[in-house]
C-alpha cells in the first residue's frame, strides 16, 4: 500500500498489532453498541483491574511474544519478514501520523510508541495526578493546580484526571465533590480539551461496576456528576444517548446515565437544582444573579472596560445562567441605541474567548424573541431594532441564526398620534367628571365605544391611567367609584395592565400632586387582583418594566403584594373605600353568606337561572363566589337535587364564576368532608364523583382535581 495515502502498510499494521499493550494505555477491541463488557477481560486474568493500571503478577506485563500469526518468513515478493530490506515501496521511513487526516486513528499513534517508555510515562503521570488531587483538596487553589497541570504536560493522558478526581471525590464529602465539580468547570478547555473531558466521563462510567464494590451510592453520585457536567457546558448532552449505546443494560454505568438524564437533567428548574446540591452558590439566588448581570451591564456601559466586564462575568459562576446576560445586554442595547455597538462588542468578545458559549448565546436571542411583543410597548418598532441586532451578530459570526426561531416583521401598529392622544385624554376627562357625578357605568360605556374605534388598546390604557390618577386626588367615594367601573368596563387584561405601567412610570410627577401616590397606587392594583380584573401573574408583568430595587414600580408591588397576602386580605380590600360602589357601603360576610343561601333556595325551589345569575353579580363580590361553589355542592350532596348543578354549569359557562373561585368552593367542601359526613354518611364518594365529573367538564384544573380527590378519599 502506498505511504502517500497517509495509510501504514499491512506489514507494519501486523507489526504493530504485536506489540504489548498496557491496560490503561491502549484501548482494546472497538466496542459494539449494547456488547456487554465481560466482568474478567483477557487483559485483566483476576477480574478487576487495580486502581494503578496493570495488576501486579499479571503475565502481560513481560510478554514478549507476538500475537500476529505469522512465523516472521519473507513474504512473496522478498519484503516484510525478518532480517530482509523490506518491500521497494517501503522507503519513507520519516512517515508520521497527521492528525488532520479523515482516518487517522489515535490508537495508532500510540502503538508507534515504545510500548515500555509509554508505560513508564503513563505511570509517573498517574502517581503525580494522584498527588495533585489531594494537594487540591486541601488547600482548594484552582490556580495552582492548573499551573501545575500544565507542568506535566502530556495532555493526551489528561483523561485519568478527570476520572482520578470524580472517583476520588465520589468516596468523600460534599465540600469535595464541589470542588472537583468547580476543578473541571475551570480547567475546561484552557488545560483539558473537551475530547479528553469526554473520554474521561467515558472511562469513569465504565468503571461504574468496579467502583461500586467501594461506594454503594456510585449510581446515585455518579450521575450527579454527570448532570452538572451537562449543566456546566463541559459534555455535551449527545454524551447521554451515544454513550449509553456502548454500555451493557444491566450496568452501573448504564444506570448512572439513565437516572442523570430522568431524574435530574428533566426536572423543573434543574440546573439551579443539581448546582445547588453540593452547597455550590448557597448564597447565590436567580434575583441576586440578575441583579448582579444588571449592575456589571450598567457599569460596562458607563466604563468600556471590556476586561473588567468578563471577569466579572467569569466570577458569578454560572455558565447554564450565560442566557440571561445575553437577554439583558440585548434588550439594553434596544433601550439604549448609542450604548448598542459598545454592548454587540461585549458579546462578541466573551463569545470569541469561549466565555459565553453559542447555545447560551441562541438561548438568550430565544427568549427576547418569545417577549419581543410586550417589549413592543416601551420600545418603539422593538421587531425591527432585534432584527437588526440579529443580522449584526450573525455577519460578525458569534451567533447561529439557524437556531433561533423565526421572527416575523408583521406590519407594526402606527402608534397614536400625540394630537389624537391629548384630544382623546380630554374626552376621558370629561366622562370620567359626569360618571363621578352621575354614576352611569352604561353612559361610560357607551361613550368609550364611539371613541375608541381604532387604536383601542392604547386609547384603554390611557383612559385606565385618567380614570385612577383623577380618582386619587378625590375622597373615597371616588376611588371606589373608580375601582367599581374598572371591574365593569371588561377591559383586555393587557390593557389594564399598560394603564398600570403608564401610572407607574408617572408617578414621580403624580407624586407632587398626591404625596400618597405609591399607597394610593398599591391599593387600586390590589383591588384590581381581588376583583379579579388581573390576576395576580399579572403582578409580574407590572415588575418586568420597573427598573431598579428602588424605583416606584417595585415599592407599589411589594406594597400590593403584602396586602395580597394578608389574612382575609379580599374582604379587607374591598372595603378600604367604603365598598359598593358610589351609593351604599358595602356587605358584611355574614350578610352575603345569607343573600346566598336565600337565592340558591329561591332558585332550587323553582326559581329562574337567568334571576338567580343577576342576583349573583349584583353581590358585586366576585372574590366571595366560591361560597356559590360551596353551598351549591353541599345541598346537592344533601338532598340529591341536581337542580343546582346546572346552575353551576350555567355560572361557569358565562364566566360569572371563574375556575379559580371553582377550585376554592371545591377545596372548601373537601375542608370540611368529615363533618359533612356525620350528616350525610356517604359524602366523601359523592364528592368524589363530583370532583371528577368537574373535571370533564373543565371546570377544575387536572392537578387541583386529582389532589382535592386524594384529600376526599
Amino acid at each position: 500500500m502506498d505511504l502517500t495515502d497517509g495509510h501504514l502498510s499491512n506489514e507494519r499494521q501486523e507489526l504493530l498489532r504485536s506489540a504489548p499493550e498496557t491496560a490503561d494505555l491502549l484501548e482494546g477491541p472497538p466496542r459494539s453498541p449494547k456488547s456487554p463488557r465481560s466482568p474478567k477481560s483477557p487483559r485483566s486474568p483476576k477480574g478487576h483491574p487495580s486502581k494503578h493500571g496493570t495488576p501486579k503478577g499479571s503475565p502481560l506485563k513481560n510478554d514478549r511474544h507476538p500475537h500476529s500469526r505469522r512465523d516472521g518468513c519473507p513474504k512473496k515478493g522478498g519484503s516484510g519478514g525478518k532480517g530482509t530490506w523490506g518491500g521497494l515501496l517501503d522507503a519513507n521511513d520519516n512517515y508520521t501520523l497527521d492528525p488532520n487526516d479523515p482516518n487517522y486513528n489515535s490508537n495508532e499513534e500510540n502503538a508507534l510508541l515504545s510500548p515500555r517508555t509509554s508505560s513508564s510515562r503513563f505511570d509517573e503521570y498517574k502517581r503525580k495526578v494522584s498527588v495533585l488531587v489531594e494537594e487540591y483538596f486541601a488547600n482548594d487553589s484552582v490556580t495552582s493546580t492548573a499551573n501545575e497541570l500544565k507542568e506535566l504536560g502530556t495532555p493526551s493522558y489528561h483523561y485519568y484526571l478527570v476520572k482520578k478526581l470524580i472517583s476520588m471525590a465520589m468516596d468523600r464529602h460534599d465540600k469535595e465533590k464541589e470542588m472537583a465539580a468547580v476543578l473541571l468547570s475551570s480547567l475546561y478547555g484552557d488545560v483539558i480539551s473537551p475530547e479528553q473531558v469526554y473520554k474521561g466521563f467515558s472511562k469513569l462510567v465504565e468503571s461504574a461496576d468496579d467502583l461500586i464494590v467501594d461506594i454503594p451510592d456510585t449510581v446515585d453520585v455518579l450521575a450527579l456528576f454527570i448532570a452538572r457536567a451537562v449543566v456546566d457546558d463541559i459534555l455535551p448532552p449527545a454524551f447521554l444517548t451515544k454513550e449509553i449505546a456502548y454500555l451493557a443494560e444491566e450496568s452501573k454505568g448504564a444506570d448512572a446515565i439513565k437516572r442523570a438524564n430522568k431524574t435530574y437533567l428533566s426536572a423543573p428548574l434543574h440546573a439551579e437544582t443539581i448546582e445547588r446540591r453540593w452547597g455550590g452558590s448557597r448564597h447565590k439566588t436567580v434575583e441576586n444573579v440578575k441583579g448582579q448581570i444588571n449592575n456589571l451591564l450598567i457599569e460596562y456601559v458607563v466604563s468600556g472596560d471590556k476586561k473588567e466586564a468578563c471577569r466579572c462575568m467569569k466570577d458569578l459562576k454560572v455558565p447554564f445562567f450565560h442566557h440571561e446576560i445575553v437577554k439583558r445586554a440585548i434588550v439594553m442595547a434596544m433601550e439604549r441605541r448609542q450604548a448598542e455597538d459598545r454592548l454587540l462588542d461585549l458579546l462578541k468578545t466573551a463569545s470569541e474567548e469561549g466565555l459565553i458559549n453559542s447555545s447560551q448565546i441562541s438561548k438568550g436571542f430565544s427568549r427576547i424573541i418569545d417577549t419581543v411583543d410586550d417589549l413592543s410597548l416601551d420600545i418603539p418598532n422593538a421587531k425591527r431594532i432585534l432584527q437588526s441586532l440579529i443580522s449584526k451578530a450573525a455577519s460578525e459570526g458569534w451567533l447561529c441564526v439557524s437556531s433561533l426561531k423565526l421572527l416575523l416583521l408583521e406590519p407594526e401598529k402606527q402608534s397614536l398620534a400625540d394630537s389624537a392622544a391629548r384630544a382623546f385624554k380630554l374626552k376621558a376627562q370629561s366622562i370620567i367628571q359626569e360618571y363621578f357625578f352621575s354614576g352611569d357605568i352604561s353612559e361610560v360605556c357607551s361613550c368609550l365605544e364611539s371613541e375608541t374605534s381604532s387604536s383601542s388598546s392604547e386609547l384603554n390604557a390611557i383612559f385606565v391611567k385618567k380614570l385612577i390618577t383623577m380618582a386619587m386626588d378625590r375622597k373615597n367615594r371616588e376611588k371606589e367609584m373608580a375601582s367599581v367601573l374598572l371591574s365593569s368596563l371588561c377591559f383586555p387584561a393587557d390593557d389594564v395592565v399598560n394603564g398600570f405601567v403608564l401610572l407607574i412610570e408617572s408617578a414621580d410627577d403624580t407624586a407632587l400632586d398626591i404625596p400618597v401616590v405609591v399607597e394610593d397606587l398599591a391599593m387600586f392594583l390590589a383591588r384590581a387582583v381581588v376583583d379579579e380584573v388581573l390576576a395576580p401573574l399579572h403582578l409580574e408583568d407590572i415588575g418586568s418594566h420597573c427598573m431598579g430595587p428602588d424605583s416606584v414600580g417595585n415599592k407599589v408591588l411589594r406594597i400590593s403584594s403584602s396586602l395580597l397576602k394578608a389574612r382575609l386580605s379580599g374582604e379587607r380590600i374591598l372595603r378600604c373605600w367604603g365598598g359598593g360602589g358610589s351609593s351604599h357601603n358595602g356587605w358584611a360576610i355574614e350578610d352575603v353568606k345569607d343573600k346566598i343561601g336565600k337565592l340558591l333556595e329561591e332558585y332550587e325551589s323553582g326559581g329562574d337561572k337567568w334571576e338567580a345569575c343577576r342576583c349573583i353579580k349584583e353581590l358585586g363580590m366576585p372574590f366571595f363566589h366560591h361560597e356559590v361553589v360551596k353551598k351549591s355542592l353541599v345541598t346537592i350532596m344533601e338532598k340529591k337535587n341536581e337542580r343546582l348543578w346546572g346552575l353551576l354549569a350555567e355560572c361557569f359557562g358565562t364566566g360569572l364564576i371563574t375556575m379559580n373561585q371553582m377550585m376554592k368552593g371545591f377545596g372548601r367542601v373537601a375542608e370540611s368532608l368529615d363533618d359533612l359526613a356525620l350528616d350525610v354518611p356517604d359524602a366523601k364518594q359523592q364528592f368524589a364523583f363530583y370532583v371528577e365529573r368537574a373535571k370533564t367538564q373543565g371546570w377544575l384544573d387536572t392537578s387541583c382535581c386529582l389532589s382535592m380527590s386524594g384529600h376526599s378519599r
